[in-house]
C-alpha cells in the first residue's frame, strides 16, 4: 500500500478497534445481566459466572464487527474530510480508490475474523454454555433443600424450607405454584423429606395443607397426610442438553443427523441457519461500502443536513434490520431464503453505484430533517435540563 493509504488504514483500524472494544462492553454487559439470575439462583461459584460469561462473547462479536467498523469508517473519512485532507489527496491526483482500498482490505480483513468466530468458535463456545446452564438445573435440586431459603426454582413455582434436621428430614415446606395459567396452588406442610425412586426425585410433604385458587376466583383448602412433589424435571442429569441450529458446527448444518429430533420436527429451522452463517460474515464489507459512499467523497459536508456517522448508521440499521427480518423469516418459510443473499448483496450493489457514479448516498430529504429536527429539540431538552439542575444545586447551596 502507499503511504496515504497505509495511513488511513492505520487510522481507520485504531478508531474499528475502539469502538469494537466499546460497543462489545455494552453488549456484552446486558447480555450478563440478563442470564445472572441462573447463576444466582442456582448457587454457581464466581468463576462459573465469568466462565458463562466469557463464553457469550463469540456469539456478539459478528453482530458487533459490521457496526464498529462502519462507525470507524465514516469517523475517520469524516474528520479527514473536516481537515481537508481528503481535498488535498484529489487535488494532488490521487484517484478514490485509494481512499476506498484501505478501507475494503480492512473490511475483508474483519469479514474473515467473523466468519471464523461465528463458525469456528461460537458453536464450541454455545455448547459449553449448554452444558454450564444444565449443570446449573441439576445443582438446583440441592438448593432447594437448604434451610431458610426463599427459591425460585422455575418460573411460577418456589420452594422454602425452615429447617433441615440432623436425621435429613425437612421441617417448615411451602411450596407456591403457579405453573398453570389460571391456577394458583400453595403448599404448607410440617414435615418432609427428599426421595430418590429410581429416576426420580420427589419431596415427600408430610401433615400440611394446599390452597387451590381455582380459575374462577373459588377457593378451597384440602388437608393431607401425606403428599409427593415431583422434582425430578429440575434435577435432570447435566448431559442432557438440547442442541439448537444456532449451536451446532457448519459441518453438520450442512449434513444433519437424520435421527437428530429437532432436525426432524423443523428442518427448515436447519437451512435457515446455513443461510445465515454463509451471509453473516458478509456485512462487515456491506457497511463499508456504504460508509465509503456516505462520506469517502472529497465534498465539504457543511451544507449537510446531517452528520455523515449518523446517515451511515441510520443506513446500516435499516439494511440490518431487513437482513435480520429474512433469517427469521427463512425459518418458516423457503421462499425467503435467497432473499438471505439479496439484502447483502443488493445492498452492496446499491454503494458501489454511488461510489462509483462519484455521488454521495445520503437520506431522503424528509427523513434528513426529521433527525436533524429531533436532534435539536433533544439538545434543547438536555441544555434545559442541565440548566435546571445547576440552579437547583445553587440554590441548595446558598441555603446551606
Amino acid at each position: 500500500m502507499k503511504v496515504v493509504e497505509r495511513y488511513i488504514f492505520r487510522r481507520t483500524f485504531m478508531m474499528f478497534m475502539g469502538a469494537l472494544l466499546w460497543t462489545m462492553a455494552i453488549v456484552w454487559t446486558t447480555q450478563v445481566l440478563a442470564r445472572i439470575n441462573l447463576v444466582t439462583d442456582s448457587g454457581q461459584s464466581a468463576l462459573t459466572f465469568f466462565e458463562l460469561a466469557t463464553l457469550i462473547l463469540p456469539s456478539i462479536i459478528p453482530i458487533v464487527v459490521p457496526f464498529a467498523l462502519i462507525i470507524a469508517v465514516a469517523q475517520t473519512l469524516s474528520v479527514m474530510n473536516s481537515d481537508s485532507e481528503l481535498v488535498v489527496v484529489s487535488a494532488a491526483g490521487g484517484s478514490r480508490h485509494i481512499i476506498a482500498r484501505p478501507v475494503v482490505i480492512l473490511a475483508l480483513l474483519a469479514s474473515v475474523f467473523s466468519f471464523a468466530v461465528d463458525n469456528g468458535i461460537d458453536p464450541y463456545a454455545r455448547e459449553r454454555g449448554r452444558q454450564l446452564v444444565a449443570t446449573a438445573h441439576a445443582d438446583l435440586l440441592s438448593l432447594v433443600i437448604q434451610e431458610g431459603t426463599f427459591r425460585k426454582v422455575d418460573d411460577g413455582l418456589f420452594v422454602q424450607v425452615a429447617e433441615r434436621r440432623p436425621d435429613g428430614r425437612l421441617g417448615g415446606i411451602f411450596v407456591a405454584d403457579s405453573r398453570q395459567e389460571g391456577m394458583d396452588l400453595v403448599y404448607y406442610a410440617k414435615n418432609g423429606a427428599v426421595v430418590q425412586d429410581d429416576d426420580k426425585s420427589m419431596l415427600v410433604m408430610t401433615d400440611g395443607v394446599v390452597h387451590r385458587k381455582s380459575p374462577d376466583g373459588n377457593l378451597s383448602v384440602i388437608r393431607f397426610s401425606s403428599y409427593a412433589f415431583d422434582l425430578s424435571a429440575f434435577s435432570a442429569a447435566a448431559g442432557a442438553i438440547t442442541m439448537y441450529p444456532k449451536d451446532r458446527t457448519l459441518a453438520y448444518l450442512y449434513n444433519p443427523d437424520p435421527n437428530d429430533k429437532l432436525f426432524q420436527n423443523k428442518p427448515q429451522t436447519y437451512r435457515a441457519e446455513l443461510h445465515r452463517r454463509l451471509t453473516e460474515w458478509i456485512y462487515p464489507l456491506v457497511f463499508a461500502l456504504i460508509a465509503l459512499a456516505v462520506a469517502g467523497d472529497a465534498r465539504s459536508h457543511r451544507e449537510g443536513r446531517i452528520n455523515p456517522l449518523i446517515t451511515a448508521i441510520a443506513i446500516a440499521l435499516f439494511v440490518r434490520w431487513l437482513g435480520f427480518f429474512v433469517s427469521n423469516q427463512a425459518q418458516t418459510s423457503p421462499l425467503f431464503s435467497p432473499l438471505v443473499y439479496f439484502v447483502p448483496f443488493a445492498a452492496s450493489m446499491v454503494a458501489i453505484a454511488f461510489i462509483r457514479s462519484n455521488r454521495t448516498m445520503e437520506l431522503p430529504v424528509a427523513w434528513a430533517d426529521a433527525l436533524s429536527e429531533i436532534a435539536g429539540q433533544t439538545a434543547e431538552r438536555v441544555s434545559a435540563l442541565w440548566l435546571r439542575l445547576k440552579r437547583g444545586a445553587g440554590m441548595k447551596g446558598g441555603q446551606a
